[in-house]
């Protein structure tokens, strides 16, 4: 039992690991294209070009919230106390609402 709770714990790991490896690329790439539009002679399509940095900002934040939540969903696994699902079920209601909002407003950029 206690090789599947190690093995259970490097695997969370490793997702969150992952999860933040996607909102930082995304902070990085969206950084990077924000200078790049800053010095850049042609300011033509400013504002729409910022906007599509905004929405691939927010792609990444919103796959990255979606990557913590099936860490967290997998955590419990590995020590299912009352306390901790409790806190569970608070950290991916917050998340899941995070994710609702930004992808409301992600689809209101589409348009």
């Amino acid at each position: 039992m206690e090789i599947i709770h190690n093995i259970l714990q490097v695997v969370v790991l490793t997702i969150s690991g992952i999860g933040a490896a996607v909102v930082v690329w995304g902070v990085i790439e969206a950084i990077v294209a924000f200078v790049r539009l800053k010095f850049s002679a042609a300011k033509e399509n400013a504002v729409s070009q910022s906007e599509a940095i905004r929405q691939r900002l927010g792609a990444h934040l919103l796959l990255g919230l979606e990557i913590f939540i099936a860490a967290d969903i997998i955590s419990s696994a590995v020590s299912p106390s009352w306390e901790k699902v409790g806190m569970l079920a608070a950290i991916v209601g917050v998340r899941t609402v995070l994710s609702y909002f930004l992808r409301m407003e992600l689809k209101q950029g589409v348009r």
